[in-house]
């Protein structure tokens, strides 16, 4: 509804407050998830609002590895003594537990961006309660339809609805979902007093994505098992990361606690950066671009980015569309032979 203000007597006064559009795209996400869902203005608004609800100086245990914008919120937060940060590595629970006692929020991003670790989530929201600690989750790269954090125990889920939910790359949008109605309603007054409100505008063209979630995901999912498989052997790749091939890491933990891998494949380039990056310039098809989660192929070495120090130089990070699988292989077996081709002649 395109609306800034109400004739008076309703149940909602001012724009500000609620719209029906977000009602409606609420409603579905709260029932994918098995919550109530507030939606907001972007994924890292929707991320404030949770970490907003810890007191001032709550400690916050959260993932080394973890999307650039989340780590850049909780870097700023502590360097003004908001918060205190203690980082860890998601998929080490022992340790992840270990660091939760005297911790407020217990912060999980499984599979994590980039590196595509999985975090053992059953275990995690059991053990941070244990400890006293609320725990969030970020289901972006699994949407609800392969991971459920609520019913693996986490208070809330939260997803940059801008990538996989809309699926599109045409908008911002994030929301968190809550089986609690007291965070529910605190995460409301966070968005109204603090104006992290989503266009309604927006908020429809993700209603409208969300309907074919489903079909663009099984594409997407399929798509990239094939391409981490065939990469795998490639003679320009050293490592791919992908909880869907049988010797990653994180595979025996996405099999029990989600319903597919997913469709972003992290992959390493013989020859580190200057390769990776003359793989991301030589592709055709595929999108040389940040964000994920569109129907169209996108990809681009991750350590270019600030705050990506981290991530391995020649990481690549692939987010799969819907695209024909052949001629994705096509585009991306080229690029890395051309880049491949380009190293050695450079160094001869």
């Amino acid at each position: 509804m395109l609306s800034s203000i109400y004739v008076d007597g309703g149940d909602v006064a001012y724009a500000r407050q609620g719209n029906p559009t977000w009602s409606a795209f609420e409603e579905a996400i709260g029932a994918l998830e098995g919550g109530a869902a507030v939606a907001f203005a972007s994924g890292i608004a929707a991320i404030a609002a949770v970490l907003g609800t810890v007191p001032i100086g709550g400690v916050v245990v959260a993932p080394a590895d973890a999307y650039t914008g989340f780590r850049a919120l909780l870097s700023d937060l502590s360097a003004r003594g908001r918060l205190t940060v203690r980082p860890v590595d998601i998929a080490d629970t022992d340790a992840t537990l270990a660091a939760c006692r005297g911790a407020e929020l217990l912060w999980v991003e499984t599979p994590t961006n980039p590196m595509l670790a999985v975090a053992d989530l059953p275990a995690l929201c059991a053990g941070g309660h244990e400890r006293g600690a609320r725990v969030a989750v970020d289901n972006t790269f699994a949407t609800p339809l392969l991971q459920r954090p609520l019913a693996c125990g986490a208070d809330v889920a939260v997803h940059s609805a801008t990538k996989f939910i809309a699926g599109h790359s045409d908008l911002l949008l994030g929301v968190a979902v809550t089986a609690d109605g007291a965070l529910a309603e605190a995460l409301e007054t966070r968005r109204t007093l603090e104006g992290a409100v989503p266009g309604p505008f927006e908020t429809w063209l993700a209603l409208r994505g969300l309907r074919t979630l489903g079909v663009r995901l099984r594409q997407a999912q399929a798509t990239a098992a094939t391409l981490a498989e065939r990469m795998v052997p490639h003679p320009a790749v050293t490592l791919v990361r992908y909880p869907g091939l049988a010797g990653d890491p994180g595979a025996d933990r996405a099999r029990r606690q989600m319903d597919g891998p997913g469709a972003i494949v992290s992959f390493e380039v013989a020859g580190g950066a200057a390769a990776a990056a003359a793989a991301c310039q030589a592709v055709r098809l595929i999108l040389h671009a940040t964000s994920l989660g569109g129907v169209e192929t996108s990809m681009e070495r991750r350590a270019r980015q600030a705050g990506e120090e981290g991530v391995p130089s020649g990481l690549i990070r692939l987010s799969v569309g819907c695209e024909d699988a052949e001629d994705l292989w096509a585009d991306l077996d080229a690029a890395l032979r051309a880049a491949a081709g380009r190293a050695e002649a450079a160094s001869a």
